[in-house]
Formats: C-alpha cells, sequence, structure tokens
C-alpha cells in the first residue's frame, strides 16, 4: 500500500526502553477534495531513512497496516492498528523540473526568409 502527499512534520527520532526500540513519526498531508493528515511511523533502522527530506516535500510512502490487541488491567481487550512505513520516495513535480533544459523566449528565432512556392518538397503531404 501507498500513501501520496506533502510532508506536513516530520518528528524527532525517539528511543524507548533498554532494548534500543526507535520509532520517528512523520505527517502527511493527501491532495485530493477532503485532504486528510496521515500520521506515518518509522521503526528501527528505517527511521533514517527520513533524514534526506523536508517538510513541504511531496513523497509517496509504502505502508504496512499493523494491528494488535491488548489487554487492560481490568481484562477489558483494546484493539490498537499503526501504520509503519518502510520505503520513501521524493515525487517530481511540473514546478521542480530543473533538469530539463530552457526554453528560449520566442523572439530569440529569427523568421523565416521569403519561402518561394517553386521549392517543393519530397514529402507526400
Amino acid at each position: 500500500m501507498e500513501v501520496q502527499g506533502r510532508i506536513k512534520m516530520i518528528g524527532e527520532t525517539q528511543t524507548f526502553g533498554n532494548n534500543g526500540f526507535r520509532k520517528r513519526e512523520i505527517v502527511v498531508t493527501t491532495e485530493e477534495q477532503y485532504p486528510q493528515h496521515i500520521m506515518v511511523e518509522f521503526v528501527q533502522d528505517k527511521t533514517d531513512l527520513l533524514n534526506s527530506y523536508k517538510e513541504g516535500q511531496e513523497v509517496k510512502i509504502s505502508i504496512n497496516l499493523r494491528g494488535r490487541e491488548w489487554v487492560n488491567p481490568q481484562g477489558e481487550t483494546k484493539y490498537f492498528n499503526s501504520i509503519q512505513g518502510w520505503r520513501i520516495e521524493a515525487l517530481q513535480t511540473d514546478a521542480s523540473s530543473d533538469n530539463l533544459p530552457p526554453v528560449p523566449p520566442a523572439d530569440a528565432f529569427e523568421p523565416a526568409g521569403d519561402l518561394n512556392e517553386e521549392d517543393h518538397d519530397d514529402l507526400p503531404f
């Protein structure tokens, strides 16, 4: 599954417990009729994937949905869901086509000289 949108927030890496569990959260705002703010968490070594991204950037994140069951001290069963990212990539936008050569202005071209009707091409049309 994938989530696509603009980065709203990238959190700091958090470390939990003695085992060194690491987690880092990112919020992506989808671009649709009713934009959604989707929080995706990256865990362990995947937290480093977010280092080269910044707020405002358009990205596509590959995700897995995770669910778990927990029984509280009163014996009630609770269910929790999380969205875990495992890959992120920047999306190219039309405004960021920096690798294309610049288009020269129209007045940079010389107008065609006199065209003779007698000059015929070999083209069939």
